[in-house]
């Protein structure tokens, strides 16, 4: 299958992995990786980028896609809940002569 994407690149595409690090770690972006045994080539139409080099078509959100939304989500939520708490906490009648006298007992030094 033909791919619709165009390139006016006319050097060679790392086949592997591999050949991907070791031309970034040489500065050059034409490594084969065959200068490393085992070294696996991608397969043809693998995703690249987030699409699909036969057809241009984007690749499927893997199982573990937003999950960092979430996880913020959970952090906001607990933070706010621990902010209520101290709020509470601090409006206390003992706590708030504790701050005050260590308030002064700071300046005074």
């Amino acid at each position: 299958m033909r791919s619709h994407l165009t390139s006016t690149f006319t050097g060679t595409f790392p086949r592997t992995l591999a050949g991907l690090l070791t031309g970034a770690l040489n500065g050059s972006p034409t490594g084969t990786g065959a200068e490393i045994p085992g070294a696996t080539p991608f397969p043809p139409g693998a995703a690249v980028g987030g699409w699909s080099r036969a057809g241009a078509v984007p690749r499927f959100a893997g199982p573990d896609d937003g999950m960092a939304t979430t996880e913020y989500a959970i952090a906001t939520v607990a933070a706010a809940g621990f902010a209520g708490l101290l709020v509470v906490i601090l409006r206390s009648a003992e706590v708030r002569g504790l701050l005050t006298g260590l308030v002064r007992s700071a300046l005074t030094l």
